[in-house]
């Protein structure tokens, strides 16, 4: 009866860690989703009008090309020719007639909306049309106006309630009658045409556009859901539309519709368009409904996965508990006798392995402990010229009997730091700052004895704070002194920069020393990947490998020739691995 509660308890709170989990996830959707069902509910809004608004534009796009087409009569020639002369013989005159009638028809037909355009010579009572169709008397009379912007003309025929919009001008453009007009220019179309027009946009978007003129019928698509726009229409008449465009909502046929519209500005009509406000909604209002079902399902799926976790993974974790803290208190004698049938089972027997060489594996740890450090005390030895050491000394005393004792001062504190920093053990990962003020240490030893040596280091701050192994950069800049310009007669130079980017850490260090060949390069370089050599040194070969296997592949070092003569070595480390060796470093 024992386990019993135990298992309720582990049980429990599985089940309230994940109903905690899901809490959050809860809440954030609902705000969030409220924001997002406002955002997207502008952004369909915005849209729309969009939309319509661009519907409004190709509209008043093919106003302003219809609207051209008096103008282009009134410069053609021919048709200036008939205006101004009157052929007496009948033959010229049905000449100068067919050609003028010919230029209608061809201006006509350069639209794709069908159109009639017509002529009118008031003073003689003539008129020519582009259609044969066309009724003078319905064209004008003497005491007509010129109608100069579009006008819509509602149709005289039961069968076909559409009418037409006319815009005409007259020469002179003083005239605003057809009586006080030289001639007239007409340019007239069928509202069939803007019918074609909604229903194209209504077979692309989707939508039941409608024209609409508080003075006129309104103009709608070929199959329009009468009972919407019927009760929009009466909502419009009620509230006259006072803006250019703009959007309201109102309750129609049982349910709420977002309207826009936009007025033209060749016409002076408003397109009008609708949409149901639950069919903008619809898209987020499913995604929702999905989420809370995931989520309940994921509550389902928890409280059964809780039980299984407890029955197939917490019972043999209880039994590997129990006997590792047998083992950590001393008794390596500790087995587990549990069997899970599942993929524990392998857990376990590697337990009860790991349990007989135990002990083994400790004492070869202590001693790889042991040989790790005797290598790490070599390392350091091997850094520690004793020829570097002995001038150092004798410059010292030298100076000391010149009475020069500033000299004296500073050879004794930079050597003093020199070999405190070299002679450091118990932490192997300094930081680039660090190891660059033993770099200065070192280069002011050699500059108070050589007097013909000037250095510089330049290196970005962002890269101080990076972690590398100790005496890692002094032994490339004693080969650039030693190797490179002690043997110079004139003056010597080392340069010391850094460079970094999201990949890698540089440290280049140039010398104007002799130099090497290209192909001494190439043997120095097959030499880095080979076991040390007399030729080749220590220092050089241990900073390379030991960049190498801290920091893996692509870190180390790179010799180059410079063109003007010296050297130029490249060290190069991962900054990833460098950062995550810090961070073990500093758990540890």
């Amino acid at each position: 009866m024992g386990p019993v509660p135990y298992r309720f308890t582990t049980y429990s709170k599985i089940l309230i860690l994940i109903i905690l989990v899901l809490i959050p996830i809860l809440l954030l959707y609902y705000f969030s989703n409220r924001i997002s069902n406002q955002v997207i509910r502008e952004e369909i809004e915005l849209s729309n009008l969009n939309q319509l608004s661009f519907l409004s534009n190709q509209l008043d796009s093919k106003m302003e090309q219809l609207s051209m087409f008096p103008v282009l009569l009134s410069y053609d020639p021919h048709i200036r020719q008939y205006i101004d002369n009157s052929p007496e013989l009948q033959n010229q005159m049905l000449k100068e007639q067919s050609r003028v009638i010919e230029k209608l028809g061809l201006q006509s037909v350069s639209s794709d909306w069908p159109n009639e355009l017509s002529i009118v010579i008031p003073k003689q009572n003539r008129m020519l049309s582009s259609s044969i169709f066309l009724n003078p008397d319905e064209v004008w009379t003497a005491e007509s106006n010129i109608r100069s912007v579009w006008t819509y003309i509602t149709s005289k025929d039961e069968n076909n309630r559409v009418g037409s919009f006319v815009r005409e001008i007259a020469e002179p453009a003083s005239a605003s009658l057809f009586s006080q007009a030289r001639a007239v220019y007409q340019i007239r179309f069928s509202g069939q045409n803007l019918i074609d027009m909604l229903n194209n946009y209504m077979v692309n978007k989707n939508r039941n556009p409608f024209l609409f003129h508080r003075h006129y019928e309104p103009l709608y698509s070929s199959n329009p859901s009468t009972e919407i726009s019927d009760q929009i229409m009466i909502h419009i008449r009620a509230n006259p539309l006072r803006d250019s465009s703009g959007q309201f909502t109102i309750e129609a046929n049982d349910q709420l519709v977002l309207v826009s519209y936009v007025q033209s500005i060749q016409l002076g009509w408003y397109l009008v368009d609708y949409v149901p406000v639950q069919k903008i909604l619809m898209p987020i209002t499913t995604i929702s409904r999905l989420f809370y079902l995931s989520i309940g399902l994921l509550l389902l799926l928890g409280a059964f996965a809780s039980s299984l976790l407890y029955s197939q993974v917490q019972k043999p974790i209880l039994a590997l508990m129990a006997s590792v803290q047998r083992f950590k208190r001393g008794d390596f004698s500790a087995r587990i006798t549990y069997r899970s049938n599942n993929e524990f089972d392998f857990l376990i027997r590697r337990f009860n392995e790991m349990a007989v060489q135990i002990q083994v594996l400790i004492e070869d740890v202590y001693a790889e402990r042991i040989r790790s450090r005797e290598a790490t005390l070599k390392q350091l030895q091997s850094q520690i010229n004793p020829h570097f050491l002995y001038n150092s000394l004798f410059f010292i005393i030298n100076s000391s009997a010149m009475k020069d004792n500033e000299a004296v001062e500073a050879m004794a504190h930079n050597l003093a730091e020199f070999y405190r920093y070299s002679t450091r053990v118990e932490d192997q990962s300094v930081t680039l700052s660090d190891e660059l003020d033993m770099v200065r240490h070192y280069l002011t030893i050699q500059n108070l004895r050589m007097h013909r040596l000037t250095y510089t280091i330049s290196v970005p701050e962002e890269m101080l704070n990076e972690h590398i192994p100790r005496l890692i950069l002094q032994p490339l800049v004693e080969n650039a002194i030693i190797h490179g310009i002690e043997n110079q007669v004139g003056g010597g130079y080392i340069q010391v920069r850094g460079e970094q980017d999201d990949q890698v850490n540089r440290i280049i260090i140039e010398d104007n020393g002799e130099g090497m060949t290209e192909e001494q390069l190439t043997n120095l370089h097959n030499q880095l990947n080979q076991s040390m050599t007399k030729e080749i040194g220590c220092g050089t070969w241990n900073v390379h490998h030991r960049l190498l296997n801290q920091f893996g592949e692509g870190s180390g070092l790179k010799f180059i020739s410079k063109p003007e003569g010296g050297l130029r070595v490249v060290l190069t480390w991962n900054r990833n691995v460098a950062d995550e060796i810090y961070k073990e470093s500093t758990e540890v």
